[in-house]
């Protein structure tokens, strides 16, 4: 064969297979569908206001830029995937502060990493046994979309566990029978929760540490947003604290993630660290050795800096307290909207029941954008038969930007409304 034939054949079959079949199993993201949903419209020549996306807006905090700049030396060694003794010792020194625990072995117990995101997924890669036929991921619903992807790509199905007002936005344990259950291998849960800023209390956790025991599945524990709350007397419960509460030493098949970025308003800055059960923390750290996710030293050492701290974060959660309790009661008489127990989202029911249509004429009319609540849900077939999505007739509403902005964001949503 000669000519151009052999190279288009060539082109031909390349473009028929597929690197990773599993990838055509993933949904499109939610802000990809915003765009979709906002094609065609133009809005008014109003000062844009995106209450849609949980990127922190608040300034960087000074100590945490100059310890950054302090440590640009870091950039001329590679950083171990291990990290550097200092960080995994504020970092156990903080979850020791925070949740009163008498002890956590910063070597074994504790792995810095590229913020949570990074390691939701990774987790997943090497949690999940594939080769096990029918594994299940299990997660709340809605839920932080990663999820999903890293149960679809390490090759398991995922299952979700709806949360809904009906049951004060708790996770609905009893949807999966004990056959889905057993083969169940990992469990998503965010505490507080994306979207609903639900916290479980003591005796949540001991009904999933009792499937846990039962069924042998590990709990990844998303606690990226433990640091927003309302009560400085009352901070939200975490799953070490509730472990250890619980007299479950080691904490067994139990990791949590944190991160820096909504404490710190860093989320450039990608820090972050996984924390718990060292055995499975262990089998982690091996996955990411050869994973070539290693911290930068920079940035660990301005990590640093960040964990030490308490007054900035104090500072944070007491700017996000004002804009709370000013845009609660604003909202209130023209939305189905309440003060949640920790994050920055307002997780509200909009008037008529059909979120993508508020979402697109609020954008259309006031340049304001919020997300719609489907997109950050799947529909889920009930035991009674009925096919749900706990979304639907929801926007979330993320509280990031400066004071001003959201009161002018307020105004313009109560207008819509009205």
């Amino acid at each position: 064969m000669t000519g151009p034939a052999l190279p288009n054949r060539i082109e031909s079959e390349l473009s028929h297979r597929q690197v990773n079949p599993l990838l055509d199993k993933l949904h499109p993201y939610p802000f990809e569908k915003l765009r979709a949903l906002f094609a065609g419209i133009t809005p008014p020549a109003l000062p844009p206001i995106r209450l849609s996306i949980g990127e922190p807006q608040h300034e960087t905090p000074p100590l945490v830029k100059q310890a950054l700049v302090d440590a640009l030396g870091g950039l001329s060694v590679y950083p171990t995937t291990l990290g550097v003794d200092a960080l995994r010792d504020s970092i156990a020194q903080w979850l020791q502060r925070r949740y009163a625990l008498p002890s956590i072995n910063p070597v074994t117990q504790v792995l810095p990493v590229n913020g949570t995101r990074e390691a939701l997924f990774a987790f997943a890669q090497c949690v999940v046994d594939a080769s096990r036929p029918g594994a299940l991921v299990a997660s709340p619903n809605p839920f932080y979309q990663i999820y999903e992807g890293a149960a679809l790509l390490a090759g398991a199905e995922p299952v979700f566990l709806n949360q809904t007002p009906e049951n004060n936005f708790g996770l609905d344990l009893d949807s999966l029978d004990n056959a889905q259950w057993s083969r169940v291998q990992l469990l998503y849960v965010c505490s507080p929760g994306n979207p609903t800023g639900r916290v479980l209390d003591l005796d949540e956790w001991r009904q999933l540490f009792a499937l846990s025991d039962k069924y042998g599945f590990v709990i990844a524990a998303d606690e990226c947003y433990s640091e927003i709350y309302f009560d400085e007397a009352r901070p939200p419960l975490g799953a070490l604290q509730a472990a250890q509460a619980l007299g479950r030493e080691g904490f067994p098949r139990l990791v949590v993630f944190h991160s820096l970025s909504k404490r710190s308003n860093v989320p450039g800055l990608r820090s972050g660290f996984v924390a718990g059960d060292a055995a499975v923390l262990k089998k982690f750290l091996l996955y990411r050795t050869y994973h070539g996710c290693a911290m930068s030293q920079s940035v660990q050492l301005a990590s640093i800096a960040a964990w030490n701290d308490e007054s900035h974060v104090r500072d944070n959660r007491a700017l996000y307290r004002e804009k709370f309790d000013t845009l609660v009661p604003m909202l209130k008489p023209v939305l189905d909207v309440n003060m949640p127990d920790a994050a920055f989202y307002l997780w509200a029911r909009v008037p008529g029941g059909n979120d993508e249509e508020f979402a697109r004429a609020l954008f259309a009319q006031t340049h304001v954008t919020v997300l719609p609540g489907q997109y950050l849900a799947r529909d889920v077939v009930t035991n009674e038969g009925r096919s749900v999505n706990p979304g639907k007739g929801f926007v979330r509403i993320a509280l990031v930007a400066e004071r001003g902005e959201c009161v002018a964001a307020a105004e313009r949503i109560i207008g819509f409304c009205k």
